[in-house]
């Protein structure tokens, strides 16, 4: 499905891409292990898109609810230095990435899946949401993935950015032979 005018329009704008974590970039399960530790699991699709969209210019966050070691890790591979994690209110720290950057809410985009983040996807100049997200989501954003979270939506909304921005292109010269 192509996206329409006004998705490409808004995504031409984000200037900073935020992510959620569980549900998005992972689908959500949480393994523990015999010892009590969280382990999640990560889409390396995902992880190359969004180093492309930094290769781009687009900046990259992560807000998440939840407090992970793991995440931090992540963050720290994908050279995303904007993380913010612990605690249900996500709009404090949308609103403190808006004064740090000097960003605009419409310059953000935001990715998420459940009703904590309703807040930022209500603000967010490009709101995504993932198909298996909660229907309160998926009714109140522009754009809904074809890919569930944990298994290419993130990259699939990285290449949207990329092309809707004309980038797409220039970023993918360099594995062209």
């Amino acid at each position: 499905m192509t996206p329409g005018d006004e998705v490409l329009r808004r995504a031409a704008a984000v200037r900073l891409m935020i992510f959620d974590v569980d549900g998005v970039l992972t689908e959500g399960t949480l393994h523990y292990g015999p010892d009590g530790e969280m382990m999640k699991t990560f889409n390396v699709h995902d992880g190359l898109g969004i180093k492309l969209l930094q290769e781009s210019g687009v900046q990259t966050a992560i807000i998440s609810a939840r407090r992970s070691d793991i995440v931090t890790r992540r963050a720290a591979d994908l050279g995303i230095s904007h993380v913010h994690q612990g605690g249900h209110d996500k709009l404090t720290p949308f609103q403190n990435l808006l004064d740090k950057t000097g960003l605009t809410a419409a310059q953000c985009g935001f990715i998420g899946d459940d009703v904590v983040d309703l807040p930022i996807l209500s603000r967010a100049g490009f709101a995504v949401g993932v198909p298996n997200g909660r229907a309160e989501v998926r009714q109140m954003v522009h754009h809904v993935t074809q890919a569930a979270g944990g298994h290419g939506a993130v990259r699939e909304v990285c290449e949207l950015l990329l092309r809707a921005q004309g980038n797409y292109e220039r970023v993918l010269a360099q594995f062209r032979v």
